[in-house]
């Protein structure tokens, strides 16, 4: 099994997942401007779409889409997602709303919006972030565990935090929780993000 990521984007929930479930796996960054990998190889022939994550199987399927990866780590390693009978459903539920309403909302930031377009975007991803806050009942998103949705939410914080958008106290928590874990610094540790994970392991000032 093999993960094609990028530091820092979306596809670090995936390669904390795997490290959290203490699978072997090979890793590769991938260059999101050149679309390289950083073998050299074209990663046009792992995806044509050309983003990040890009999970091979080891039978040689490839699977994309930051949500439907994590569904199928969190398939195969049922303690990284919410359980009872419902459990699957409540996890696709948390990822659909990260990926379709928090991940998006950031394209302004990473994409040369103009300020106005930022401090409207930073204003929504608030908002957002905030109706999470309503059922944090527990140290995770579904009990005393982290899953897979709290890996993404986890990488969505921390563009929250590299672009000052404002965190709920009960998240900015859950940041720092997740950020002392050891499968996390591994993780951002191979991804080269040495700054991002100290500033991750701290709460913010005020």
């Amino acid at each position: 099994m093999k993960l094609y990521y990028s530091p820092l984007a979306c596809s670090l929930a995936d390669h904390i997942a795997l490290l959290e479930a203490g699978v072997p796996f090979e890793r590769e960054a991938v260059d999101l401007k050149t679309k390289h990998t950083a073998s050299g190889a074209d990663f046009a022939t792992v995806t044509r779409k050309g983003y990040v994550p890009a999970l091979v199987l080891d039978g040689g399927e490839i699977l994309t889409e930051n949500i439907a990866v994590l569904d199928w780590i969190a398939s195969q390693y049922p303690a990284l997602r919410a359980d009872g009978p419902l459990g699957r459903t409540r996890t696709l539920e948390a990822l659909t709303y990260i990926s379709t309403e928090i991940h998006r909302a950031f394209k302004p930031m990473w994409h040369q919006g103009t300020e106005e377009d930022k401090a409207k975007a930073s204003r929504s991803i608030a908002v957002l972030l905030d109706l999470f806050v309503a059922g944090l009942e527990t140290d995770y998103l579904f009990g005393d565990a982290p899953g897979v949705a709290d890996f993404y939410l986890f990488v969505m914080l921390l563009w929250a935090r590299r672009f000052r958008v404002p965190v709920p106290k009960p998240l900015e928590a859950l940041r720092v929780r997740i950020a002392t874990r050891p499968a996390v610094r591994a993780a951002m540790e191979h991804e080269g993000l040495f700054q991002s994970l100290r500033e991750a392991s701290r709460p913010d000032a005020g």
